[in-house]
């Protein structure tokens, strides 16, 4: 459970690097097999009405690589945005909170999916300061001002029965 200090600031227990990375593997197999069938169903059409022979050259790479990367950050962008967590960490009970508490706005939440991409640059160095920071924040944490904490796992409120 996430303990919040008398601020409204969330207090740990913060989520460390491995949790991290298991939740971020969950998240990319959940965005890549969401893009395969999308893809397939989209090569399934156009061979219903005419020919479909895709042509892997540079241009057909690179816009490949801009879809991908555009619902990368839609994925990772709106779901921390609408509920602090994606699939892969709800699964694994964490949450991303901005430092003050509260929800994290969408700028905020598409600041920490560049930051993810900063942090990967050299040779994942970024992500290394989970290990040393003392509330196991990465630089994608530092730029949006964020923490990542444990918490437990919500259910649904029980519909309110009459009688």
């Amino acid at each position: 459970m996430t303990a919040i200090d008398a601020g409204g600031r969330p207090d740990g227990p913060y989520a460390g690097i491995v949790t991290r990375a298991v939740a971020f593997v969950i998240d990319l197999v959940i965005l890549n097999g969401a893009l395969f069938v999308v893809g397939l169903v989209i090569g399934l059409i156009i061979e219903a009405f005419g020919k479909f022979s895709p042509d892997w050259d540079a241009g057909g790479i690179a816009a490949v690589g801009v879809v991908w990367s555009l619902a990368f950050a839609i994925y990772f962008t709106t779901s921390w945005a609408l509920t602090g967590q994606t699939p892969g960490m709800r699964a694994l009970g964490i949450k991303v909170l901005p430092n003050k508490g509260g929800r994290l706005p969408p700028r905020r939440a598409l600041v920490r999916v560049f930051g993810m991409l900063a942090a990967a640059i050299p040779f994942f160095a970024g992500y290394l300061l989970i290990l040393v920071t003392e509330r196991r924040r990465g630089l994608q944490d530092l730029l949006a001002r964020t923490v990542v904490v444990y918490v437990e796992k919500e259910r649904p409120p029980v519909p309110y029965r009459r009688g």
